[in-house]
């Protein structure tokens, strides 16, 4: 089986366990995951990356290096996100995803969420390019949203790697 689950837009480390080693696959899963992404700033998405149709717009501000480093800083720690709509987690056995393109919004509740480090790696046009340690449960198109919010304008998920996955 495989450990953990990658967005579909997403690229990189997927561990698979196979036969005695599916025992130790929790194990695993609790282990910090590596990143490398893109946030595309100025417009939002219906599902917080580049496979939604964007539903809001937004002046991108100035984006200035040591601002930028210093917003990613606040993120840093223990923190919550609430999962987006577009995700795999169920609701009575149904992924919240299909509720989504029904056009059904469900509440969802708060998880606990650590962000080990978070780096800005390169600014281009518009984009950011960021990579960051996180605990398990954390999803990266809420961080790059929240991200696009702290930097005074709107955010989406552009494109996302996994580097890494606890040891691995």
């Amino acid at each position: 089986g495989h450990v953990g689950s990658l967005d579909p837009l997403a690229t990189g480390m997927l561990p698979i366990c196979l036969g005695e080693a599916t025992k130790v696959a929790g194990e695993i899963l609790e282990g910090a995951k590596h990143y490398r992404f893109t946030i595309a700033l100025g417009a939002a998405t219906a599902t917080g990356d580049l496979e939604g149709e964007v539903v809001r717009r937004a002046d991108i501000p100035a984006l200035d290096p040591v601002r930028v480093a210093t917003v990613l800083q606040t993120f840093l720690g223990a923190g919550t996100q609430v999962p987006p709509m577009y995700s795999a987690i169920k609701r009575d056995g149904v992924p919240l995803y299909r509720l989504a393109r029904q056009g059904i919004e469900v509440e969802r509740e708060e998880r606990s969420v650590r962000i080990d480090h978070l780096t800005l790696a390169a600014i281009g046009a518009g984009r950011l390019h960021v990579t960051v340690a996180c605990s398990k449960g954390t999803y990266i198109r809420v961080l790059a949203e929240d991200i696009g919010v702290a930097l005074g304008t709107v955010a989406h998920l552009l494109e996302l790697r996994r580097t890494g996955f606890g040891d691995f």
